[in-house]
């Protein structure tokens, strides 16, 4: 059910009060909250998102539209994390695209523009595990940047119109690194006999088929061109997960998707996984 105006004029008057707290200023107190406990409660058996070409009808806070193919991004990076360690694959988002797979239209930016300060955001509502983990896991543009949340339709603040605002920050933060926990994409490639070594090379399907075991649904693999001759990349990247989801985001179900939707990934058929290199001072 949509909220009222009463709701919506309430949100209005919270989110005025919060704002000194998003900014650059310092955190004066803790407000704890459990993460994913504000969003709306939605049904179990509802729709999964692409199912519909148009919204369904009903609460528009459960069911994930229109960009309902949600792709959680891994990359392998060059070098070694500052805070991780070498076998550690990045988190680098989860991502709305397209229900064709294309990529999303809308901006990855955060959303709205004063929760850049993503760290007192976790930091008022007693998130510091969290934080841990987003500056171990999460690939940022600049170090200790904040992670970039994406517009989906379900983390509106008219989604949470009786809450202050930022708890959607903190839930999509929650959801991603929770998911990301589940995927263990060293792991998985390892019990393939698929290991980062010079010279070692791999059969793409071979990796496609270990990273899919763990999953439940397919993968796109990205990979770059470590010849220079301008083909297909030859050193694997960056895996996407994706999935459908039932429900909100938030609370949703996440389906494994059993067809990649167009998106093949642009890797060659036989591809290499290199050794992390040490950063200086490590």
């Amino acid at each position: 059910m949509a909220p009222s105006l009463r709701a919506i004029l309430s949100y209005a008057s919270g989110f005025v009060s919060q704002l000194p707290l998003l900014g650059s200023g310092s955190v004066r107190h803790v407000s704890p909250y459990e993460p994913l406990s504000a969003a709306p409660p939605c049904p179990l058996d509802g729709p999964v998102s692409c199912s519909n070409s148009t919204p369904v009808a009903g609460d528009p806070c459960c069911f994930v539209h229109p960009e309902g193919r949600i792709v959680l991004t891994q990359v392998w990076d060059a070098e070694v994390h500052v805070l991780g360690a070498e076998e550690d694959w990045m988190l680098q988002g989860l991502w709305p695209d397209r229900c064709d797979g294309t990529a999303s239209s809308q901006p990855s930016s955060p959303i709205p523009q004063q929760y850049t300060n993503t760290t007192a955001i976790l930091r008022h509502h007693g998130q510091d595990d969290l934080l841990e983990f987003i500056r171990r896991y999460w690939l940022t543009s600049s170090p200790n940047g904040p992670p970039p949340i994406p517009q989906i339709n379900t983390l509106s603040p008219v989604c949470y119109p009786y809450h202050p605002p930022g708890l959607e920050v903190i839930d999509y933060l929650a959801r991603a690194a929770s998911l990301f926990r589940t995927l263990d994409t060293y792991r998985a490639l390892t019990r393939a006999n698929i290991l980062p070594r010079e010279g070692a090379t791999y059969p793409l399907a071979r990796v496609r088929e270990a990273l899919e075991r763990v999953s439940g649904g397919r993968v796109v693999l990205k990979c770059v061109d470590g010849t220079g001759d301008g083909g297909k990349g030859d050193v694997l990247r960056e895996v996407g997960y994706v999935y459908f989801v039932r429900g909100s985001f938030q609370r949703g179900e996440f389906v494994p998707a059993q067809e990649r939707q167009g998106d093949g990934g642009d890797c060659a058929e036989v591809v290499r996984y290199l050794p992390k290199r040490r950063r200086r001072g490590l």
